[in-house]
């Protein structure tokens, strides 16, 4: 069904003349201070009846006065909002940067009674029913973020590969670097320095902040002063990567890319 149709037929539904909803949007616009929220008779009319794709505001303007989910009307115009993050991982940039949650992740909902958690197995296999858990670890009250490492970004190489996704504890922001007995226990923050972010390990000493790299990443070790230079974003807490392939050739990185800057732990 057109999307023009199904707005029109929400609008019968709830008894809505065109006058009806210009006078609303005009109420919407006044409590928001936004001329963008009205909707004229004449623009409601070719939204309805000939093709007319509505802007951001006017959307958002349909969707209240309807009552409707502004993500459904999304959908009817094809923009898969609940894909984003998805789409997006999907093309890798070169820096470490904070990144939106996804909206919704696809969860195993029911397992096959042969499933035995005690072995490795194909999960696909091993799963009778799907479904999406809504507003997945981040919402507006949540302390978790996502965070993206840069394919130039090889500080933690091969422990944290680039183009991983890391799930960041925003409600940790002090550095704890004492209690751990292997590379993997060591915990690793997200701070943001400057030029951007950073994610590893990092200690302090008195007022400056070490990033110490992983061995094998040939990257050397950068310290910033806190709060001035450098501030913890948070510890993370988990990580999804992807073993590089041949059509995932990894970025040429400059030396500044690799972590060789000038700010150096003397």
């Amino acid at each position: 069904m057109l999307p023009g149709l199904r707005l029109r037929q929400a609008r019968e539904l709830l008894g809505l003349t065109y006058r009806d909803v210009e006078r609303a949007s005009y109420e919407l616009a006044a409590r928001r201070g936004r001329p963008d929220f009205i909707l004229h008779i004449s623009r409601l009319a070719d939204i309805e009846n000939r093709g007319v794709v509505p802007s951001l505001h006017k959307l958002y303007t349909l969707a209240a006065i309807y009552r409707l989910n502004p993500l459904e009307i999304f959908g009817w115009y094809d923009v898969p909002i609940e894909e984003c993050f998805h789409d997006g991982t999907s093309f890798p940039v070169p820096r470490t940067h904070l990144m939106a949650a996804p909206t919704s992740l696809r969860i195993p909902m029911k397992f096959d009674p042969a499933f035995d958690p005690r072995r490795t197995e194909f999960l696909s296999r091993m799963v009778e029913k799907w479904g999406h858990f809504e507003g997945v670890l981040t919402n507006g009250h949540s302390r978790h973020i996502y965070g993206y490492i840069g394919m130039s970004d090889r500080r933690m190489m091969p422990l944290l590969r680039p183009g991983s996704i890391v799930l960041v504890d925003g409600s940790v922001r002090k550095i704890d670097d004492g209690d751990w007995t292997t590379e993997h226990d060591r915990p690793m923050y997200f701070v943001e320095v400057r030029d951007g972010y950073r994610c590893g390990w990092f200690h302090q000493e008195g007022s400056r902040l070490v990033m110490q790299p992983h061995p094998l990443s040939h990257c050397l070790p950068e310290t910033w002063r806190m709060p001035e230079e450098a501030e913890i974003v948070g510890r993370v807490t988990g990580v999804v990567t992807r073993l590089n392939g041949p059509e995932h050739a990894p970025y040429r990185e400059s030396p500044e890319e690799r972590g060789d800057s000038s700010r150096k732990v003397p």
